[in-house]
C-alpha cells in the first residue's frame, strides 16, 4: 500500500481528540477540495514508501499505541484497505477518516472500526460527490464532520444535520476554514440555532505545531 507518512501523535480532532494515535496516511484522493490542508497526499504518486498489510500491522504493534487513525488522501479507495482494516482490528481500535464520497458500509469489518466522515459543503467544490447513503447508516460510534467556510456553508450544514437527525444518530463536529470563517462566528450560529448535539472542534494539532508541519 502506498504510504505518504506514518507517525505517532495525538488525534487533533474528532471523537478521540487529545489521545495518542498511530497515523497511517495513504496516498491519493478522488476529490479536490478548494481548502484542502493535505494537498501533499492528493496524488497517487506522492507516497514515500510501499508497505504490505502485514508490514503496516507490524509497525503498529511495535509502537505500543492502541489506536490507529487511517487517513489520506482518501483511504477507502485503496484496493487492500478492507484487508488492512480486518487485520488492524485484531490488535487496535481504528478511526477511518474518509471524505464522504465512498459508501462506508462494506468496510464495517469489525466493531473496532469506526468512521469519521466528512460532508463536503458547497464552498469545498465537492458537494456533488457526497455519498448520501452514509448519512442514514452512521451510528453513535462514528462521527460526521463539517468544515465551514462561510455563513452559507454553516446553514447548509445545519440543514443536513437536521434532515438526517444526525444529532441523535451519531457524533457531529463543526470546524472552520480559519482564513474564511472564524470559530467565534460559528459559535454564535450554534447558539442562535440551539445546536445541542453538535460540537465545535479547533484542530488541536495546529495549535501545538505550525499548521504546515507534517508528521505531527
Amino acid at each position: 500500500m502506498k504510504i505518504v507518512e506514518k507517525f505517532i501523535s495525538i488525534d487533533g480532532e474528532g471523537p478521540t481528540a487529545g489521545g495518542l494515535s498511530v497515523f497511517i496516511r495513504l496516498a491519493g484522493c478522488n476529490l479536490k477540495c478548494i481548502w484542502c490542508d493535505t494537498c501533499y497526499a492528493q496524488e497517487y504518486n506522492s507516497f514515500n514508501e510501499e508497505l504490505t498489510v502485514n508490514e503496516i500491522v507490524d509497525y503498529v504493534k511495535e509502537t505500543g499505541i492502541h489506536h490507529v487513525t487511517l487517513t489520506g488522501g482518501e483511504p477507502l479507495i485503496h484496493n487492500d484497505v478492507k484487508n488492512l482494516l480486518s487485520e488492524l482490528s485484531k490488535v487496535v481500535e481504528i478511526h477511518v477518516e474518509t471524505n464522504g464520497s465512498v459508501d462506508v458500509s462494506e468496510y464495517r469489518v469489525s466493531e473496532k472500526v469506526h468512521f469519521v466522515i466528512d460532508y463536503k459543503l458547497p464552498e469545498s467544490g465537492m458537494e456533488n460527490e457526497m455519498c448520501l447513503q452514509n448519512l442514514s447508516t452512521v451510528n453513535k460510534n462514528d462521527a460526521y464532520k463539517f468544515v465551514i467556510s462561510s455563513e452559507s456553508d454553516a446553514y447548509k450544514a445545519i440543514k443536513i444535520i437536521k434532515k438526517y437527525n444526525l444529532e441523535n444518530t451519531t457524533q457531529v463536529y463543526l470546524s472552520c476554514v480559519f482564513e474564511n470563517f472564524t470559530p467565534k462566528e460559528l459559535v454564535e450560529i450554534m447558539k442562535k440555532e440551539k445546536l445541542n448535539g453538535v460540537r465545535l472542534q479547533l484542530q488541536m494539532h495546529k495549535f501545538i505545531w505550525d499548521k504546515n508541519k507534517r508528521g505531527v
